[in-house]
């Protein structure tokens, strides 16, 4: 007899649980009492939940998965830059990443990064995540489970969110948003919709959806070229979408859903950090009311790619100002943990296949 596979908690608003209780012999008020635990004081193990009998605490443990990922490294840089590497059920392992950095107030906040799947299909030439190929999507309750270590006192160690580790978040749509739903639910965790942040490499057709959904989320679009020709180098996404289409799509997210997009541009020396490439993105900036956010590249093992050196990102960066866009450019965070996108994990992944 195959064992029943366990309900995932996380999916279920508080009166699905009332009445999965009730039909198993249980107080309908339970169920308040689990999701004050679970979203309030944010205990994910039922053995510990308060007020709680010792036999539901046992069928809740039985029936529900309350935490798919499990803790198996981490490293931390000079700069306070931690990442994790975290194993899920079926042995994949994908990282999150937490980064202190000074905020538009100009006080220091601490900003999770979230990935939505096992590698990454969209093939990016520079990113790490790329390297090992797509493996398959998260669940929705696997990219929540992401955030859970770092809890700290019944409160999250982090102030904002963005969903740009490893995969591409737009192809893993509807458990991207399930996730995001549970983050923000005013019944669950109530966390701000504006201190959320989905990023994609560009693909309109799901942001154009996005805009008829009322998205309430932030939007960033990892641009990394201002022209089809130089993005088609890097990023073989420009093929199915190249500038125009997708140009034409954020605007309609930016007018649909009221907030202002962020253009994400990684400068790769000798690649597109040109000042031809400059005056362009500033065009785009302009036509989008965006921010841009200029990017020191992460150097990757197996990659040829160089980052753009100080003195070209700060002309690359004067040309924006002279332009009137307004722009960040990064602070390097976490080189030496390999903090960018895929990095921990695709080591892991090859010292396991060297074991094996």
């Amino acid at each position: 007899m195959e064992a029943c596979s366990k309900r995932d908690f996380f999916k279920l608003s508080e009166p699905d649980l009332k009445l999965i209780l009730e039909s198993a012999g249980f107080e309908r008020y339970r169920a308040s009492q689990i999701f004050d635990a679970v979203y309030k004081k944010k205990i994910f193990n039922p053995a510990d939940f308060p007020s709680i009998p010792a036999k539901l605490k046992s069928y809740l443990s039985g029936n529900f998965e309350f935490a798919v990922a499990k803790l198996i490294g981490g490293r931390e840089s000079e700069d306070e830059t931690k990442k994790y590497l975290l194993e899920l059920s079926d042995g994949a392992r994908v990282e999150c990443v937490l980064i202190k950095a000074p905020s538009e107030d100009g006080k220091d906040r601490k900003t999770l990064c979230l990935s939505t799947q096992v590698g990454c299909a969209c093939a990016c030439k520079f990113c790490a995540s790329a390297l090992g190929g797509f493996v398959r999507n998260l669940s929705s309750s696997e990219i929540v489970s992401e955030a859970l270590p770092f809890v700290k006192d019944a409160k999250f160690e982090f102030e904002n969110i963005v969903v740009m580790g490893m995969g591409e978040p737009l192809m893993n749509m509807d458990n991207l948003l399930a996730a995001l739903n549970v983050f923000n639910s005013p019944e669950k965790f109530a966390f701000g919709a504006r201190r959320i942040t989905v990023s994609t490499c560009g693909i309109a057709d799901k942001i154009e959806k996005l805009a008829e959904e009322k998205f309430p989320f932030r939007l960033a679009i990892s641009l990394h070229g201002a022209t089809d020709e130089v993005r088609r180098k890097i990023m073989p996404i420009t093929n199915k979408f190249p500038l125009k289409r997708l140009i034409a799509a954020a605007e309609k997210f930016a007018a649909s859903c009221g907030r202002m997009i962020t253009l994400e541009y990684i400068l790769i020396d000798g690649i597109n950090d040109s000042f031809a490439q400059a005056n362009e993105l500033a065009k785009i900036a302009r036509r989008l009311h965006a921010h841009v956010n200029l990017i020191p590249y992460n150097n990757v093992e197996g990659l040829n790619w160089k980052r753009s050196d100080a003195g070209r990102r700060a002309a690359f960066a004067s040309i924006l100002k002279k332009a009137g866009i307004a722009h960040t450019i990064r602070r390097e965070k976490g080189k030496e943990i390999d903090a960018a996108c895929g990095q921990l994990a695709l080591r892991g992944r090859r010292a396991a296949a060297v074991e094996r």
